[in-house]
């Protein structure tokens, strides 16, 4: 007979298998939740991979895109560089306070070549990767302000990258000239594949 107990663990289990879509040898889903139940697997180790299940779900929603970037007036074509031609910009008002990472890499863009009405490109690009948090994690990898994948190819711009804003900002402004010419280019890219 099926306790409570049993049947929480075996529907906990089965949410673990669809969720991370392993399966196993089994084709049969309450099959494997009772193969995982009687293999020795007390429940507290399941409620435990359940946790860090719903945890990693909250972060992963938590990088959704909830709005669509607003554009104030109607942008004209800007020459975006190799990879970002013909890339619209729209500067999104006042330059960001420099205490916060919005404003470093507004003050960093002169130093890639770039110009501020790449601002408003740049802003809604990392607004939507990370929300500019430098220890934004996402459970495939990507860390930090620019979501690097894995997070340690920032270490290239410096040893303090998983801590220091700056770091991250120049790690992804060199990533976002050498891939996309210019940060609309990578919004661009951004906008119709849903990564850069």
């Amino acid at each position: 007979m099926v306790t409570a107990a049993s049947a929480t663990v075996a529907v906990t289990v089965i949410a673990l298998l669809v969720i991370t879509e392993r399966p196993g040898a089994f084709t049969d889903p309450l099959g494997a939740a009772v193969a995982q139940v009687s293999s020795g697997k007390s429940g507290l180790v399941l409620v435990a991979e359940r946790q860090k299940v719903i945890q990693q779900t909250a972060a992963t929603e938590a990088f959704s895109v909830t709005s669509t970037p607003k554009i104030s007036t109607v942008p004209s074509p800007v020459s975006g560089g190799s990879g970002g031609g013909g890339s619209t910009v729209v500067p999104s008002g006042p330059p960001p306070n420099p205490a916060t990472a919005q404003g470093i890499a507004y003050k960093m863009l002169g130093s890639f070549g770039f110009g501020t009405s790449q601002w408003g490109c740049l802003n809604d690009l990392w607004q939507r990767e990370s929300g500019w948090n430098y220890r934004a994690y996402n459970p495939s990898g990507a860390y930090g302000i620019p979501q690097a994948l894995p997070g340690s190819k920032m270490a290239s711009a410096g040893a303090d990258w998983q801590t220091n804003p700056a770091t991250q900002i120049k790690w992804g402004l060199g990533y976002i000239k050498s891939l996309y010419g210019t940060p609309c280019g990578a919004w661009s890219h951004e906008t119709a594949y849903g990564w850069y």
